[in-house]
């Protein structure tokens, strides 16, 4: 099974937030691609972040982006 693009952009937008600083959010300003804006409220939608265009992960989404960093890391 492969990645969806829409599965790939939300990883994509995990690898945004700064996971050795859980005070560091994002937001996705309306300037953002339309795919970016889009992932990062299904992000919100699976209560991975706290705010619909952004804000800063929850301990389930911490988890998350904390793999998807790993794996990032394993294929450089």
């Amino acid at each position: 099974m492969k990645y969806t693009a829409e599965q790939f952009e939300e990883i994509n937008s995990l690898l945004l937030f700064d996971i050795q600083n859980p005070l560091d959010g994002i937001k996705a300003h309306s300037n953002a691609k339309t795919e970016t804006i889009s992932a990062i409220k299904r992000l919100f939608d699976k209560d991975l972040i706290t705010q619909v265009d952004g804000g800063y992960l929850t301990d389930s989404g911490k988890k998350a982006a904390e793999q998807a960093h790993a794996l990032l890391g394993f294929l450089k």
